[in-house]
């Protein structure tokens, strides 16, 4: 949707031509930014099914009724979600779907597919899941095959969660580790492409290092630990009028942090924040 300063700018130059005679050089080249992709996107409201933190995620119900023209991440493989999708996007939302691309969790209809390219040990703060281990054969077609399901249901954005997992020097160790920073990125990044070929969105998790070809990031922030990732690259993701969301939790007043973060950043940025008050997500920007 275009800000109303550029359209007003638009019609001043218009004007300011016809009166002096001019070309409509200057009033095309005006039209041409005003439909460039990188004016920031405005900032809408945030609901999350998918993440569980300290309390209850948002339910599907809250969503049906409240969301309005925002974002809406779900867990597409949750029992009894996916038949809600159509009725989220009736109210205007984006819906984003849930996937854990740098884990196998244990828990999935697809586990023993993707177990063979895992590590054997669990992941100490999330035991029902294992790091990927190996990304250069048969795990693509896991992947592509989720979001294949994914793109059938109707979603407009794939949110890639764990894509981080190789820049950990303490995880690799760990863990051992054996897939490269360079086979993750090319890993992420071929995923997000072939979700740009099922007319889909990717929505980065927690970086944007080698996420370029990515529509979106959303950051997960704590009480005791904000704005820790790198501040660069959100901003250059505001910059080119990409989605940016931060997902704050834990939070005695979420109205403070918000205002902390656009001051950081700028307005356009996207917030939900887990309140502590009210042991519930708490929605800015809403309708």
């Amino acid at each position: 949707m275009l800000k109303m300063n550029y359209v007003a700018l638009l019609f001043s130059l218009c004007f300011f031509c016809s009166c002096n005679g001019d070309s409509d050089d200057e009033a095309d080249d005006m039209a041409g930014l005003i439909e460039d992709d990188n004016i920031p996107s405005e900032a809408i409201a945030i609901y999350n099914e998918a993440y569980q933190e300290n309390y209850e995620a948002d339910t599907i119900a809250d969503i049906l009724t409240n969301a309005k023209n925002g974002y809406v991440l779900i867990d597409p493989f949750a029992e009894g979600v996916p038949e809600q999708i159509a009725a989220i996007k009736a109210n205007g939302n984006q819906v984003g779907a849930y996937i854990s691309i740098g884990t196998g969790e244990n828990f999935r209809d697809d586990y023993e597919a993707i177990k063979p390219y895992l590590v054997n040990k669990a992941w100490d703060e999330w035991p029902n899941e294992f790091f990927v281990n190996e990304t250069t054969t048969g795990i693509l077609e896991v992947m592509k095959a989720r979001i294949d399901k994914i793109a059938t249901w109707g979603c407009d954005w794939v949110e890639f969660d764990n894509m981080d997992w190789v820049y950990d020097g303490n995880r690799r160790n760990t863990y051992n580790l054996e897939v490269t920073k360079a086979e993750g990125a090319a890993y992420f990044r071929a995923l997000c492409d072939y979700v740009h070929e099922k007319d889909m969105k990717c929505m980065a998790k927690n970086m944007t290092e080698d996420a370029s070809n990515f529509d979106g990031v959303l950051y997960e922030s704590y009480n005791n630990d904000k704005n820790w990732w790198s501040q660069s690259g959100a901003q250059s993701f505001l910059d080119a009028g990409k989605l940016v969301i931060i997902n704050h939790y834990n939070e005695t007043s979420c109205s403070q942090v918000y205002a902390e973060y656009k001051g950081i950043y700028n307005n356009d940025l996207s917030f939900i924040c887990e309140d502590t008050n009210l042991k519930k997500y708490v929605h800015f920007n809403e309708e």
